[in-house]
């Protein structure tokens, strides 16, 4: 092996001006919600344990360092490629351009010039410094805060695009406003990663290995069950023990496809539902609470928590295992498989994993005894996760955010009070939490579709139709809705074409259209090979072809209410004011339109669905 250097370097010295290159065979970018969420809150956390308000901006390199581990680089020819790291990298590029975003959008704020560690320019031609060329459109999308088509995309494409907007979702508060330009100061000061640089690819491949492979410490996990097996004297059942976590722990890899990390996540989310009684405060100086240990050392918490958690006598840690995780790591691949598959009864689950809601998993197991029954158990995941279905749909109409920070107080919180109740005290709180929510459905009346929310109005459209589909017995499938991988997905339509012209005799400016045309009212779902085909003509030019789609479509043509008496008896029980305009689509249209929304959603989202017979 020839000369290995290894240097700890901040964000500044790894992206200004320097080109990265992915190799093809190890290019797909695959993050998860879950990921940028962890990520943005010990950046937040970190950040927040030495900010003040009354700093100055050069205190900021006082700050406390953050250390984001190791990247790898093979160095050949004066280029660089990326051989571990690049799922890091690229999504400090994304927040990056994220940041920069704010900035420019706001320059009463004093401006930090981050636009070298995103991209440089050479001989007129710019290219992103993370240079992968089937990337390039979608991150200069990004950077003009233009949209991007999932459509025919890559699987890094399409994970580029859902982690921007998680970005953009659950960017912490705390952090914007005048405190921005001080956290960018420290993120790219102040957050290190070490670069290990090879000059060959076999020296490069060979360090990868022997960081993975060899010496590799053990994980909480593993620790966590040395600890409980450790502690059981009976040698068959510390067998049992044994076997029962062995088996579990095979489930677990056959569901993440191998990812070592999911067993992880089941142990953080469980004890924290059960164990957690504190939380950090988000101020300078806080320290680690239950929540934050839970998070990170979960095996040191439970360790010295044991008389906590009735970890006395060699029966004690026997019981442990073979029942209270063996109950609820049951529990949590049933959240996990209706997570990923649309199941009947547990559709709500779904739903919340489509919109990123990465709390889910502690506040359903918070409702679970160990004494919970298949059905109790079952009956609680459903009324959990249509708390928290609800609680999403009233927060988006209302242009709340459902940031990580912003809510997860609130959700410890109901955590709390949820545990160990039964079926019907569980109904009766959910049903008072939803009552006296700020945010009711009357948001619907002024919402409308912007770039940070064109995701969460694609859901909510999605859902409507789905819901008139099944309403009317015509079955459908909603990941149907989601799917970009189809040949013509799904994208929001505009009822109105982007002309303004069309529209002189209603508005007097083309911003004013412009509003008007981004209004709820205003959208449904179409395949994209329609929206290109008819996407600029006038309504009456796009409503015989309206016809032929969905019911939310349909329900504009004057002939879907002649002799469709399964929608026409569905508006009847229903009383929803279903209505077809034949001739034109007016101003006044869509206000009624809206309403109708309105009053569907109200019924979507019903709090009838906490009513135990």
């Amino acid at each position: 092996m020839d000369r290995i250097d290894a240097h700890s370097k901040n964000l500044r010295e790894l992206l200004e001006k320097v080109k990265y290159s992915i190799d093809f065979y190890q290019r797909e970018y695959k993050w998860k919600t879950e990921h940028v969420t962890t990520l943005l809150d010990d950046l937040e956390t970190k950040f927040l344990s030495e900010y003040d308000e009354g700093h100055e901006p050069q205190k900021v390199q006082q700050y406390p360092h953050y250390f984001l581990g190791p990247i790898i680089i093979s160095r050949k020819n004066n280029t660089n490629s990326i051989v571990d790291g690049q799922q890091r990298l690229t999504t400090l590029t994304l927040l990056l351009i994220y940041l920069n975003n704010l900035l420019k959008n706001d320059p009463t704020l004093r401006q930090v010039d981050i636009k070298g560690l995103i991209f440089s320019e050479k001989f007129g031609k710019k290219s992103f410094n993370i240079d992968v060329d089937e990337r390039a459109l979608c991150m200069e999308a990004l950077f003009n805060s233009m949209s991007c088509s999932h459509e025919g995309q890559t699987e890094s494409v399409r994970n580029l695009l859902g982690r921007y907007d998680d970005i953009v979702q659950l960017f912490p508060g705390t952090l914007k406003n005048l405190t921005l330009p001080f956290f960018i100061d420290w993120l790219i000061e102040s957050v290190d990663l070490v670069e290990i640089v090879a000059y060959s690819d076999d020296d490069a491949y060979a360090i990868f290995e022997t960081m993975n492979d060899r010496g590799l410490r053990l994980s909480s996990a593993e620790m966590l069950k040395g600890y409980l097996l450790a502690n059981i004297e009976d040698d068959g059942q510390k067998r049992l023990a044994n076997d029962l976590w062995r088996k579990r722990s095979f489930e677990f890899l056959e569901f993440a496809d191998g990812d070592e990390k999911a067993a992880e996540e089941f142990f953080k989310a469980w004890l924290r539902s059960q164990y957690a009684d504190t939380i950090r405060e988000r101020t300078r100086g806080a320290k680690n609470e239950d929540w934050e240990k839970l998070g990170t050392s979960y095996h040191k918490w439970v360790r010295d928590k044991s008389q906590k958690l009735k970890l006395i006598k060699s029966k004690d840690f026997y019981d442990f295992v073979t029942k209270k995780f063996d109950h609820y790591s049951t529990a949590y691949l049933r959240i996990w498989k209706a997570a990923i598959e649309f199941t009947p009864g547990l559709e709500y689950i779904y739903y919340n994993d489509c919109n990123g809601f990465t709390l889910q998993d502690p506040l359903i197991l918070a409702s679970i005894t160990s004494d919970d029954d298949p059905a109790t158990v079952e009956k609680k995941m459903r009324l959990v996760a249509g708390y928290i279905d609800i609680f999403i749909a009233r927060r988006v109409v209302n242009f709340r955010t459902l940031g990580y920070s912003s809510i997860v107080y609130t959700m410890f919180n109901l955590m709390k009070e949820i545990r160990h109740k039964s079926i019907s005290d569980l109904a009766q709180l959910l049903k008072k939490k939803i009552d006296t929510m700020e945010e009711s459905f009357n948001g619907v009346k002024s919402f409308y579709m912007h770039q940070q929310n064109r995701r969460y109005v694609h859901f909510l459209l999605a859902r409507m139709t789905y819901h008139i589909s099944e309403q009317c017995g015509i079955h459908i499938d909603f990941s149907d809705f989601l799917n970009y991988e189809l040949k013509h997905p799904f994208q929001v339509e505009h009822i109105w074409a982007d002309k303004y012209d069309q529209h002189k005799d209603e508005f007097s400016h083309a911003s004013e259209f412009e509003d008007y045309r981004n209004r709820f009212g205003d959208l449904i779902l179409l395949p994209d090979d329609f929206n290109k085909s008819y996407g600029k003509k006038t309504y009456a030019d796009k409503l015989d072809g309206y016809h032929g789609q969905n019911i939310l479509a349909k329900s504009f043509h004057p002939n879907w209410y002649k002799n469709n008496p399964s929608f026409l008896s569905y508006r009847d029980r229903s009383g929803l004011p279903f209505k077809p305009y034949a001739i034109d689509f007016k101003k006044a249209n869509i206000d009624e339109r809206q309403e109708l929304y309105r009053l569907l959603c109200e019924q979507i989202w019903s709090t009838n669905r906490f009513e135990i017979a």
